[in-house]
This record gives structure tokens, sequence and C-alpha cells, in this order.
């Protein structure tokens, strides 16, 4: 199971003045639970249809004849059309899955002439398939790059073309919707009551897994097993809860709005994006109190940031992942001679070490931080740890008293983007 721990947080680690007291706390007990109750009550009235779609088998059957149908095509390349949390979510699908063995994955989440000229000459269009993820069929980035994609896999398929795609969108309504219908493409829907950030157990992140072999049985078993337990009413015994809270605290209470989050993984860089997004979009509402998230990555930023975040303002609080188990690869004994410490050692110590060395460092330093542990990085515990995350932003909605659905911010922006390119 995934486990929080808050310590570097906690007053008694780095003083009352930079810290959480312990009453302060126990002071949450009380409303949290009211917010855990209301959430669950909620549920029950058919709000939050997110936390429902690890539960459905019908959609992720669905899923399974599609991933199988193109298995049996022998395709080679997916090309992987979608933005916002349409992108991020599968991008680090990829990371924790892609390997010389499965499908090769490419993710177009940008509209940089560049790159998309560079995937039009390398890609091999008669053994492609298109996925183009937009739930509305009418965000500008991801609709403009499958016009393009469209007319390559017309021009290399012909008429077979559309036996070459798969979109996934509204299940009622919208523009791609419509182009689907009109040309024969296979639909996999996203549920209307599902938003772009929350839709990682639709089709958005069942059928990336189901093409790059990974488990999605498992991976919608650790959602409803960390499901179970985000609805322990006790702080301490839902994380989702104790992260909010602790989030909420440092914030308010303290004075770190900043939120950095760090994974100690490559292959979770993404978790670190997509959880940005998450928080900004859904949270990211008012002027006064919202955490403001920071993607960050371990080692790397050690030599970036740490720093800053070690001597600079008193803004910013860590949020560590890392991964206990990891791949056995080994330093050699030979070495070069002032470095005959790490002689030896798995390379997975090393990158543990560096995490420990962070996280004390930023203790010496009275910095706050706390840790999310994965026992292994498989289906299974990143099924558990996007459900934690998504149920610690509702939490937080209510903490904050933000509405953590909608983003109206962003339509103004999107909005003047079309106007400016002619659109009406």
């Amino acid at each position: 199971m995934i486990t929080l721990d808050i310590t570097g947080s906690l007053a008694k680690s780095i003083t009352a003045s930079k810290g959480i007291p312990d009453q302060d706390l126990t002071g949450q007990y009380t409303s949290m639970k009211r917010y855990i109750t209301d959430f669950l009550k909620e549920r029950e009235a058919g709000k939050h249809g997110w936390s429902m779609n690890p539960y459905d088998k019908s959609m992720i059957e669905q899923v399974r004849e599609a991933a199988m149908r193109v298995k049996t095509e022998k395709i080679r390349t997916v090309v992987w059309i979608g933005i916002g949390g349409s992108g991020l979510g599968p991008k680090v699908i990829q990371e924790v899955f892609e390997s010389p063995d499965t499908i090769e994955f490419i993710l177009l989440d940008t509209i940089d002439p560049s790159v998309l000229d560079l995937y039009s000459k390398i890609v091999d269009w008669k053994q492609t398939l298109i996925v183009v993820a937009s739930k509305s069929g009418g965000t500008l980035e991801p609709m403009s790059v499958f016009g393009l994609c469209w007319s390559l896999l017309k021009h290399a398929m012909g008429e077979r073309a559309a036996d070459r795609v798969i979109a996934l969108t509204d299940p009622d309504s919208g523009k791609l919707r419509s182009f689907s219908l009109e040309h024969g493409i296979t639909m996999l829907s996203i549920p209307s009551d599902v938003g772009g950030r929350y839709s990682i157990f639709t089709p958005i992140g069942l059928l990336s897994m189901a093409l790059l072999d990974g488990d999605i049985d498992q991976f919608t078993k650790g959602a409803k097993e960390m499901d179970t337990i985000c609805q322990n009413t006790s702080l301490e015994e839902n994380p989702a809860a104790l992260l909010a809270t602790v989030q909420f605290l440092l914030d308010t209470k303290r004075g770190y709005p900043i939120r950095v989050i760090m994974p100690y993984a490559q292959q979770l860089e993404s978790v670190s994006r997509w959880n940005q997004q998450l928080i900004a979009e859904s949270l990211g509402k008012t002027e006064l109190h919202n955490p403001i998230p920071l993607a960050a990555i371990g080692t790397q930023d050690q030599h970036s940031l740490l720093q800053q975040w070690m001597q600079g303002p008193y803004k910013m609080w860590h949020l560590f992942i890392r991964v206990l188990e990891g791949p056995d690869i080994t330093v050699p004994e030979e070495i070069e001679e002032s470095f005959n410490y790490v002689s030896g050692k798995q390379f997975n110590e090393l990158l543990d070490a560096c995490y420990q060395g962070t996280s004390q460092a930023l203790t010496s330093a009275k910095r706050p931080h706390a840790t999310l542990t994965l026992p292994r990085l498989d289906a299974y515990y990143l099924g558990q740890l996007f459900f934690l995350l998504m149920v610690e932003v509702i939490l937080l909605g209510k903490l904050y008293r933000i509405d953590p659905y909608g983003q109206p911010g962003v339509e103004v922006g999107k909005n003047i983007t079309k106007k400016i390119l002619g659109g009406s």
C-alpha cells in the first residue's frame, strides 16, 4: 500500500514557527470528517463521476476489445493526440510502461511546427494507429494536429484510413463525434460528467495502458482499493485527507503557497506535471489562498533548484514521491578510486540516498516536506497514486471553499486565441 509520511512538515521536526503544531492538525479532525462524509454523500447523489470510473466494467471491456483489435492488426506505432489531461495522463503511462517490447507510442501534445514536421516525416503511416482524444472536439491544439495526421494517414491508407483511428470523445455531442460518425471512425466515450484532468480511469488512461501492455485490471484494482481507504473519516487512516490537511495548513497557517511535487523516479516525471495541472486548474480560482503547484524531478533538480529551496524565501514545501523497488542495476566494482564508496551498490540505493539527503537537508534548514512511498512502480500502485491525488484535490476544494470543477480562466485565453485566428 502507498504510505504517506508527514513527519518533515510537523513543528516537532522543524520548529513551531515553520511547521504544523499538533494542535493545528488535530483542530482539522472534525472539519475533515465532515468533508469526507459530504464527499461520499455527493457521490451517492451522482456527483464526482470520475470516482466511479474504475468500477465501470462495460467501459473497461470496450477498451480491452479496441486494444485487442489493434494488436491483431500488427500496428507498430500509436500516434496519440491530446493535450491537458488527455495528454499528461497517457504521458505518465507511456513513461512507466513503454519498452523495447511494446508498441511505439508517440504523444503529440504540441502545435510546434518543427515537432509536427519531424513526426510527419519519420512515422510510417501505413503501420500507424491514430488516437485522438478531445472530449469536446473543439480544442484547437488536438483538432488541428488531428487534421494534419488524418491527411497523412489518408494519403498512406486511402479508403482504409478510418480503420486506423480511434476517437476518444463525448458520447453525445461535439465536433469530433460528428466527424467520427461521418467517416466511420471507432469511438470510445469519455463520460460526459468527467473532465479531462480527472479522466485517467476513462479510455484516456485505460486505452493508453492497454496499448502499452499494462494491466488495466490491476490499474483499476489499485484505484478501487485506494478508494476504500480514502473513505475513512479518520485523518490518520486516510492519506488523501491527511495530505490535503497538510497542504492547507502549510499554505494558510505557515505561508507556504508553493507546493513542489518531486518524484525520485524518472518514470514518474510526468506525474508531477499531471498533478500540477490537476491542482492549478482545479483550485487556482482565488486571489487569496490556493496551492501553487510546481513540478520538479529528483535528482536533476537537486542541482538546479535545491540552493533556493535551502536558503531562499520560506514559500515552498515539498511533496516527494519515492519508489522502493527498482531494476537490478549495479555500479561496477571497478570505479574511479574517489568513488569507491558506491562500488558494487545498486543504483536504486544511490537514488534513495539522494532522496534522503535532500529531505534531511530540508529538515536541517527547517523547510517542510512530506513523502509518498510506493513499494514498486506497477499498474496497481500507479492506480492507487492517481486516485489518491484526485481525492486530495476534491477535499482541498472543500477546505479552501473552491469548486474543483470547471476552468473559466482557461476559457478566456481559448476564446481570445480563436478570435485572433479568425474564428467566431
